[in-house]
C-alpha cells in the first residue's frame, strides 16, 4: 500500500541551475512532520540543471523537456503527476524558511473555503517583498503599457492595482498571490481545472485566482510564514523586447477572458506602442 503524499511540491526551471540547487536544500532542510514529494519539471534548461538534478537529489521526481513549454504547461505536467492532497507551485528562485511549508499546509487545513494560499515574501537581504495585487484593470495596464508606472509610480490607479494599502502583517483574504508560492487543494484543481496553458507565463496565476473566487473559493495571504524568493531570475535572461511581447500576448489573453470586448481592443490598439518603448528602452538600456 503506497504511503500517502500530504504536499506535491512543483517546481519549473529554466537555466536557474545554482538557484535550484539551493531551493531543494532549504525545503529538505526546513521541511518536517509531513509527507512530501518534489517534481522538478526542467523547460530545456541549457545549464546542465537536469543532470545536477539526477546527480545530487536522486530521490526528487526529475521530468525534462526538449523545449521551452512555458510555465502554465510546465506546472501542468507536474500536477498531473502529483500525488499529494495539496499542491504548491514555487519558484526555483526561492528559500523555504522555518518549516514555512508545515504552517501553511496546517492553516488550509482547517481553513477549506480557501483555494489558493500564498505566504509572505521576503527579499533576500530580509525586507518584505510585496506579493500580492488587485486583479488587473483597464486603466492600471494601458499604464503599464505605456510605461507610465516608470514616471509616474504614484498615481491612485497604480497604487490601487498594487494594492499599496495592504497590511502585510495580518493574513486575510485578498484578489491575488504571486506565482512564487501558489500552494492548492488538490480537490480545487479536480474543480476548477489546470492552469491555462495558452498563458506561456505571466497572468496565469491571476487567472487562475480569477477562476478560484469564481467557483466560490477564497484566495488568501498568510503572513505566519515566510519564505526568501530571488524575483524573476529566470526573465531576466531575456531581452526587454521579448519580455514586452510576451507580456502584451499574455495580458491580452487575460482581458479576452475577463474583460468586456471593448477594454479588450483597447489593450490590443496599444500593443504596438509598448513593443516600440520596450525597444527604446532596450536600446538605451532603461529600465523595464
Amino acid at each position: 500500500m503506497s504511503q500517502q503524499i500530504d504536499l506535491s511540491i512543483i517546481i519549473v526551471n529554466w537555466n536557474v541551475k545554482d538557484l535550484l540547487i539551493k531551493s531543494l536544500q532549504s525545503i529538505l532542510d526546513n521541511t518536517h512532520d509531513i509527507n512530501y514529494e518534489i517534481i522538478v519539471v526542467d523547460n530545456a534548461s541549457q545549464d546542465g540543471s537536469a543532470d545536477t538534478i539526477k546527480e545530487k537529489f536522486p530521490q526528487i521526481k526529475l521530468i525534462v523537456n526538449q523545449q521551452n513549454l512555458g510555465y502554465a504547461r510546465a506546472n501542468n505536467q507536474g500536477i498531473q503527476q502529483a500525488r499529494g492532497e495539496y499542491i504548491l507551485l514555487l519558484n526555483p528562485d526561492t528559500l523555504i524558511l522555518e518549516n514555512a511549508l508545515v504552517k501553511c499546509l496546517n492553516y488550509i487545513k482547517i481553513n477549506p473555503n480557501i483555494g489558493v494560499l500564498g505566504c509572505r515574501l521576503l527579499n533576500p537581504d530580509g525586507s518584505l517583498q510585496p506579493s500580492v495585487r488587485r486583479f488587473p484593470g483597464l486603466w492600471d495596464q494601458v499604464g503599464i503599457l505605456l510605461k507610465l508606472h516608470h514616471i509616474m509610480p504614484n498615481l491612485a490607479v497604480f497604487k490601487r492595482y498594487l494594492a499599496n494599502d495592504l497590511d502585510y502583517s495580518r493574513s486575510q483574504s485578498v484578489e491575488q498571490v504571486m506565482g512564487a508560492f501558489f500552494l492548492i487543494p488538490h480537490k480545487i484543481i479536480n474543480q476548477v481545472g489546470l492552469l491555462d496553458e495558452i498563458f506561456f507565463i505571466w497572468f496565469e496565476e491571476v487567472d487562475y485566482c480569477q477562476r478560484v473566487k469564481q467557483a466560490g473559493h477564497q484566495v488568501y495571504y498568510f503572513n505566519q510564514a515566510q519564505i526568501i524568493h530571488h524575483f524573476g531570475q529566470s526573465f531576466k535572461q531575456r531581452l526587454s523586447l521579448d519580455k514586452q511581447k510576451i507580456f502584451n500576448q499574455s495580458l491580452s489573453y487575460y482581458f479576452k477572458k475577463h474583460h468586456s470586448k471593448l477594454e479588450y481592443i483597447i489593450i490590443n490598439l496599444l500593443r504596438p506602442v509598448s513593443l516600440a518603448l520596450a525597444g527604446l528602452s532596450q536600446i538605451f538600456n532603461f529600465k523595464q
